[in-house]
């Protein structure tokens, strides 16, 4: 896939060389399935621990109507990736996010760039009036990166999730669309 205006973050100029994102493909299912099971990729999701690829596949292979699915890879490796669930009825104008980055890779602009790139595609091709997530409120560095993207912390969620066996709050974040 070529670097075209669609597909990069509207901050960046040009991706770093090696560096593409792109729509998930289901061939990627084994991939992102080592994605997800990594520690510290885990620890900022609701996923339990061992995924199996059969579940991911069936995933993929079954999204939700007006979800979008992206990766971003260096030279190939999928290093992060990204989805957005459209909402209905009095929400259609409404979406919500989760993504993560691989273990190996974070602090180094991926998660922006994923990031970034969902944002352009939420505001300028999907019509999302409104973009939601949920965070641990321990992931500083996650919170960073979403204000950064005009996010807003809306809310306190009480143990909203079960980790490493004990419950954890997490913010309710959210942002308009200017």
């Amino acid at each position: 896939m070529s670097d075209s205006k669609e597909n990069k973050p509207r901050d960046r100029a040009r991706l770093p060389d090696g560096v593409v994102v792109r729509a998930v493909r289901l061939s990627d299912a084994e991939e992102i399935t080592d994605l997800i099971n990594l520690p510290g990729y885990r620890a900022g999701t609701l996923r339990p621990p061992y995924q199996r690829i059969e579940e991911v596949r069936r995933h993929m292979e079954n999204p939700a109507p007006g979800a979008l699915d992206l990766v971003v890879t260096l030279n190939d490796k999928i290093v992060g990736n990204c989805g957005l669930n459209r909402l209905s009825g009095r929400r259609q104008h409404v979406a919500t996010i989760g993504m993560g980055v691989h273990d190996d890779f974070t602090g180094r602009g991926f998660g922006r760039i994923l990031l970034g790139a969902m944002v352009d595609a939420a505001d300028d091709w999907l019509d999302v009036k409104r973009l939601e997530l949920t965070v641990y409120t321990d992931n500083e560095v996650a919170i960073r990166l979403y204000e950064k993207f005009g996010f807003e912390k809306e809310g306190l969620l009480r143990s909203f999730g079960y980790r490493a066996g004990e419950y954890v709050d997490a913010y309710s974040m959210g942002r308009l669309r200017a």
